[in-house]
């Protein structure tokens, strides 16, 4: 019968949504050791993208070894806050990485008229990376970092999503996207035959092969050896779509099929561009806090990061909420996600003291891992930090990197960042776009925030105050298309009047109140271990410490839903 077949279908879906490890269990060493493989795997691509890309701000575009040794950092540093986040921050399953949205003001803040690179570092095979540019990235992110530590632990992250909604978000998060096309277009550029054939290839295994599983041989007590389908291309498609065309320039640059002379179109697809870096790296590596030099600060680059931070921090609700209903948690409280985010905020002050030039965040590719492997053990995500940290100490896995030819990174980009720019139009779907208001403030936003910042890289002395910091600042933040596009968004939706249906507030609370397991209790998942939760309860004013565990379980619900609207988060390789 009809009801009979419904409720076989209902089941089906059950069987098929049901995890095998929750958050709190611990699956075998070898499974959390293989699968953790695969988180780290899953990561690569946005890990490794963000230090190729600031490799010509840094004037590093020709020296692998630096490139090398920068890889290495932002990989050692991921393994730290990821262990940090796991075991003190919010306690979910979720794998922290380098973040897009302190790209775009640090290139701002290399790009800046007193700063262009000299003539000899073209091809020169050794930069001195101590230059005051770079130093001052790392200061400006240690004290724009302080400001998401001082949000997490103090508990006003619920009063600043009070006033952020879709049409802050959207703008924000697309100009990251759209704001990096000259980057993507300049590398696909050095050769269009190599870099299209990586776009068609991760669009390929992403879209055309995502649902096709490939057998591999395995081996059990049970079944001995036979094989098991997996899902491959879901999995690692960039990663695939990467290798083979890096394979294929491998195979060609020894045939020198590529030109030789660098001047010659074709020639960054060879893999010998950087010489021999692999040899000249070292085997053990060990980055260190200061290691660049010794970090200053301005008043430009922090108020350019802090654009960055609190961008961060929203998409970061998002992916604490999609955790849990992945890995088999119920919906984070108040207190672990004020927690996390300050862990975040110290993770960023690590990554700025370690010198990657960038940050760190939650990464919800590795999120929607979860929901493909149906294995939600935090015990996993802590195997893949210490692999990530194993990464960062091994010079030569990081070196390898470096020899990827400029083509494959620019086909990567095409299909990363325009990921990037759609991830953010999707915060639409919760916002009336029949509402001449909302078509207004989304138009408006997003056109500002491609004009403005082009305009002033075309006119980098136009401003002109009198006072050197205030024009520093004004420029850094004038060239940032995400701080323009998302503080118009900010000031016109939160002064135009509409309803909170009318701006999505509506449907983006009752998605967060649809983000709900209780396959868990609250306090089994989030309580601080080694048996910290106990020792705190003991103490009652302790009680009323933000990122403390209360007496009672609490979470966002109800009353408090106000204070967390954003209930998901998509980030480029998410939805790849």
């Amino acid at each position: 019968s009809k009801s009979q077949q419904e409720t076989d279908t209902s089941t089906e879906g059950e069987e098929r949504n049901k995890l095998a490890y929750c958050v709190t269990d611990v699956p075998p060493w070898y499974l959390c050791i293989i699968l953790g493989i695969q988180h780290c795997l899953t990561a690569f691509g946005g890990i490794i993208a963000i230090p190729l890309i600031l490799s010509g701000g840094l004037c590093l575009q020709y020296d692998g070894l630096t490139q090398s040794h920068l890889i290495s950092t932002i990989f050692f540093v991921s393994g730290i806050c990821t262990l940090l986040q796991v075991t003190f921050g919010v306690r979910l399953p979720i794998l922290q990485g380098g973040t897009f949205t302190l790209l775009v003001p640090s290139l701002a803040m290399l790009s800046t008229p007193e700063w262009t690179c000299p003539a000899w570092t073209q091809n020169a095979s050794l930069v001195n990376t101590s230059s005051p540019e770079f130093i001052e990235l790392q200061g400006s992110i240690m004290v724009g970092s302080l400001f998401q530590v001082f949000v997490g632990f103090s508990g006003l992250i619920g009063f600043f999503m009070r006033f952020i909604g879709p049409l802050t978000i959207a703008p924000t998060i697309s100009l990251i996207g759209l704001s990096l096309f000259d980057s993507a277009g300049t590398k696909a550029g050095h050769h269009w035959g190599i870099s299209g054939m990586t776009t068609v290839l991760i669009i390929l295994f992403s879209q055309y092969l995502r649902h096709i599983p490939v057998p591999f041989p395995t081996f059990s007590k049970e079944k001995r050896l036979h094989t098991t389908r997996v899902y491959i291309f879901q999995i690692l498609p960039v990663l695939l779509g990467i290798t083979l065309p890096w394979l294929i320039c491998y195979i060609l640059t020894i045939c020198d099929v590529f030109p030789t002379e660098p001047n010659q179109y074709g020639h960054l697809a060879r893999t010998d561009v950087k010489g021999d870096v692999v040899s000249r790296a070292p085997w053990i590596t060990f980055p260190y806090p200061g290691q660049w030099g010794l970090p200053t600060v301005s008043l430009a680059g922090v108020v350019g990061i802090l654009a960055g931070v609190i961008s961060s921090m929203i998409e970061s609700v998002g992916d604490y909420h999609a955790c849990a209903r992945l890995s088999g948690a119920p919906p984070p409280p108040k207190h672990a996600i004020n927690r996390g985010i300050g862990i975040e905020g110290l993770g960023c002050l690590l990554a700025g003291a370690w010198g990657t030039g960038n940050g760190t965040t939650s990464y919800s590719e590795n999120v929607g891992a979860l929901g493909i492997t149906k294995v939600g053990s935090r015990m996993v995500i802590i195997a893949g930090a210490v692999l990530l940290v194993a990464i960062g100490v091994f010079g030569k896995v990081a070196a390898i990197f470096t020899t990827i030819p400029s083509p494959v990174i620019g086909g990567m980009f095409l299909v990363m960042f325009g990921v990037i720019a759609a991830a953010g139009v999707s915060n639409l779907q919760y916002v009336d776009m029949n509402s001449s208001r909302n078509i207004f403030i989304f138009g408006f936003s997003m056109f500002c925030g491609l004009v403005i910042p082009n305009w002033m890289f075309k006119n980098t002395t136009a401003i002109a105050t009198g006072v050197i910091a205030l024009d520093q600042v004004l420029t850094v933040l004038l060239t940032t298309s995400m701080f323009v596009g998302g503080f118009l968004g900010f000031i016109l939706d939160n002064t135009i009047p509409g309803s909170k249906l009318e701006r999505g507030i509506v449907a983006w609370n009752k998605a967060h109140k649809e983000d709900s397991s209780n396959t868990l209790e609250s306090g089994d998942v989030y309580d601080l271990p080694f048996g910290i939760t106990s020792y705190l309860s003991s103490s009652s004013w302790l009680r009323y410490v933000p990122f403390c565990p209360p007496g009672e379980p609490d979470s966002l619900d109800g009353a408090d839903t106000d204070n967390s609207p954003l209930a998901s988060k998509v980030t480029p390789v998410s939805r790849i």
